[in-house]
């Protein structure tokens, strides 16, 4: 037996909010991980290629944290991408502990011939809200994301 009030109205809303966010990046994750798959690439191999391609050459130490991987994984995803021959990595001429994955002329053009469609692709997957909308839920979302973060529970 369920009670009616267990919860007062903030609570109920914040429970159904986490629900309604945690199916909601499920089916756009889903949709978005097809897109990239088409090109042959995964969803981090792609993340970080995207990364390179727009922010230029990164340490390989600090990419994880850009898109968001383990550190643990980045490795294994560089030299996936090398493999592919689409980075290379460079040592950094003022620091010999640091190495930079640098995004390669084959990546570039890779990344060139796909991510508009990517792009395109993830308009369509946004459809759902209008542009105002969209501007709307970035500002809130991000507003909800940084209080979370900073939020300090027992």
């Amino acid at each position: 037996m369920v009670k009616s009030n267990q919860f007062n109205e903030d609570q109920e809303l914040s429970l159904k909010l986490f629900i309604v966010l945690t199916r909601a990046i499920e089916a756009i994750e889903k949709q978005v991980t097809q897109n990239i798959k088409s090109y042959g690439l995964n969803l981090t191999e792609f993340g970080v290629l995207e990364l390179l391609y727009h922010k230029g050459g990164q340490p390989i130490q600090k990419i994880g944290q850009k898109v968001l991987l383990a550190s643990s994984s980045i490795t294994y995803v560089v030299d996936k991408l090398e493999e592919k021959n689409f980075l290379t990595r460079e040592a950094c001429p003022n620091d010999r502990r640091v190495t930079h994955a640098v995004i390669t002329e084959a990546g570039t053009e890779l990344m060139d011939e796909i991510f508009p469609q990517h792009a395109a692709a993830m308009s369509e997957i946004m459809g759902g809200l209008s542009v105002e909308e969209k501007k709307v839920a970035v500002d809130q979302l991000k507003r909800l994301g940084l209080f979370a973060k900073n939020l300090e529970l027992i």
